[in-house]
Formats: C-alpha cells, sequence, structure tokens
C-alpha cells in the first residue's frame, strides 16, 4: 500500500534535487550537446501533483540501462536503452492511493502517450517490483552496435520501454505524457465468502456468465506456482472468446484497453490486456478453479492467477467478475 505523501514537499524535494544535479559531476555531468531544459513530459492524473520534466531533469534522476529485443514492422530489432524507471519516476511524483482500500495501487493504470496521440497501458501490478516488475524506463538515450557514448533516442526524445514484450507496440515513441487513472468497473460486492459463478461483461460482443461445470467445459491449462499446480483456462482466451471490441480504424487499439477483476468482497485488480496478449506482453495468467487437483474451497469457484509475480496480491479470490474496459482517451 502506498503511503501519502504532501504534494508540495514532494514537488520542490524533486526539484531541488534535478536543480542542485544538473550540470555536476556528482550526477555524471551532462554533454554540451544534450537537448534544451524544457518540459518535454508531463506525468499528471492521479497524483500528488502534476509535473512536468525536461530531458535534464530525468538525467538527473537514477537511470538504468537494459538491453532489449522486439518484433517490428521492419523486422527484428535489438536496442540498448537509458533512462529513468517508470515505477521510481511515478513513486516520485507520488501516485495517489487510499490507505483505507488493501492495495489501492493494484486498481491503478498509467496511460504513456506520444506526440501523435498513439498510447499504450500499463497496469501499476505489472511495473511493480513487488508484483510484475516489469521494468520498464522512459528512454532518453540509446547506444547503438556497442558504441562508447549514448545518443540520443531516435524516436525521442523519449521512448517509453516494455522489456519482454514481443512485438514493439508498447515502445510509445515521442512519449509526451503519462496519465495515471483508477480502474472503472459497474461490478459491486457481494459480500464476501465463496463465489460460484464469474461475469463476463464490459466491451466484449458477447458477455457471458459461468459456473464451475461451464469453465470446466472449456480447454484446461495448468501452472505450477510455488508448491501449487493451478488448474484452469487461459484469461486471454475466456476474454477473446467474449469477442473484445477493438476499433479497426485505431493502430494496435488493443493496447489501450484493461480487464477489471473483482472478487467478491470487493478486492480489485486491473490487467492491462496488452500484458496477457501473446502479440505483446504473454503473460500466462489464468482463472483457476482447482489446485493440486481440488477444489479451491475458500478461494471460491475460480481464483485469478498470475504466474510470475513476486507477489500474490493480483491473485483476486472468490473471483465474480471480470469487466473489459476501453478508458476514454
Amino acid at each position: 500500500m502506498m503511503a501519502k505523501r504532501d504534494p508540495v514537499s514532494r514537488v520542490r524535494l524533486i526539484f531541488a534535487a534535478a536543480l542542485l544535479c544538473i550540470g555536476t559531476a556528482s550526477c555524471g555531468g551532462h554533454d554540451a550537446s544534450a537537448p534544451p531544459s524544457k518540459a518535454v513530459l508531463s506525468v499528471s492524473g492521479e497524483v500528488s501533483a502534476p509535473v512536468s520534466f525536461s530531458v535534464a531533469d530525468l538525467q538527473a534522476l537514477p537511470s538504468g540501462t537494459q538491453t532489449v529485443s522486439f518484433a517490428s514492422g521492419n523486422g527484428a530489432q535489438t536496442h540498448t536503452y537509458t533512462g529513468a524507471n517508470v515505477w521510481t519516476l511515478l513513486n516520485r511524483v507520488g501516485i495517489a492511493t487510499n490507505p483505507a482500500v488493501h492495495n489501492d495501487v493494484l486498481s491503478k493504470y498509467v496511460i504513456a502517450t506520444g506526440a501523435d496521440n498513439y498510447r499504450s497501458l500499463f497496469a501499476m501490478g505489472e511495473l511493480s517490483p513487488d508484483f510484475g516488475n516489469r521494468g520498464n524506463e522512459v528512454a532518453y538515450a540509446e547506444t547503438i552496435n556497442g558504441a562508447s557514448a549514448a545518443l540520443p533516442v531516435a524516436d525521442g526524445p523519449l521512448r517509453i520501454t516494455a522489456p519482454g514484450d514481443i512485438k514493439g507496440g508498447r515502445y510509445v515513441s515521442n512519449l509526451v505524457r503519462l496519465d495515471v487513472r483508477t480502474v472503472v468497473s459497474t461490478a459491486t460486492a457481494s459480500g464476501g465468502g465463496p463465489s460460484t459463478q464469474l461475469r463476463i461483461s464490459g466491451a466484449v460482443a458477447k458477455p457471458a456468465t459461468y459456473d464451475l461445470a461451464a469453465l470446466e467445459q472449456l480447454p484446461a491449462i495448468t501452472r505450477t506456482v510455488g508448491t501449487s499446480t493451478y488448474t484452469g483456462v487461459s484469461l486471454w482466451s475466456l476474454l477473446n472468446a467474449a469477442g473484445i471490441q477493438t476499433n479497426a480504424g485505431i493502430k494496435n487499439d488493443i493496447l489501450g484497453f484493461y480487464a477489471v477483476a473483482t472478487g467478491s468482497d470487493g478486492y480489485r485488480v486491473v490487467i492491462s490486456l496488452a500484458e496477457i496478449s501473446p502479440d505483446f506482453g504473454n503473460q500466462p495468467d489464468m482463472v483457476a478453479y482447482a489446485a493440486n487437483g481440488a477444489p479451491l474451497a475458500a478461494n471460491g469457484f475460480a481464483r485469478l492467477v498470475i504466474p510470475g509475480d513476486a507477489k500474490a496480491g493480483r491473485y483476486v479470490s472468490n473471483l465474480i467478475a471480470i469487466e473489459v474496459v476501453s478508458p476514454p482517451r
């Protein structure tokens, strides 16, 4: 759970540190050819206070370097980027959460938007080191062919990365905005306790309700997590069977969608559809109905399971609803 922070003091600390750091040897210095210090990235929405960053501001933050490979329309690509970790950046600005709501940060997401309004959505649980830990960066420099010096990002000045993605659709070029939001869902809690039905709804052509018998009729998969071997159905397959309603006129429209899973007690978690798409994150999320060959018992007839997460906060027990949403632009 994220602690609340005073917005004014937070912003002052960020920019005081940046001003002291920029151009000094202790921060690595900056080449005379560095871009002018004007704002190029805005971070807004449900944050302590909106902040605008220049390239120099981002360079003054702790940096990381990552080599990523992905498929594109121009063939296979490999890039070595340097930039600021997205999770760290958002936490420095201050993600607004409700301390009274358990794991409230898992109901948040961020939309990355380019100068041409191309967008991609990332769930906070996907970014958090405690859960998905994808390691996404706001990249401002790129090393090409093992050169000794990094150059500005070709499709820049900024580009968000999506390490591990199969295709490069979520690598938003000419990044200009990060917008933090909370999921919207029509599902309501049913008072807690074991669930018996699961409703698939929202931006789908064929809403459906499943009970245990109906889930067991679908193609089964198994995933081993720790000491538990879960049996269930692929979340991606389940949502595709419902017919996700994307707009063919918008490039990679699926990258702007999310699914919000709700438990009988009202616990909510957001999953970006890009994270589970076989074309992009290919995360093997599942709706499980058995563990080690036995019913889930106190966890309800169905449970959302996210293999690979460091912690189980995104495992929604007593699952009653999964709603597909395309948030407004």
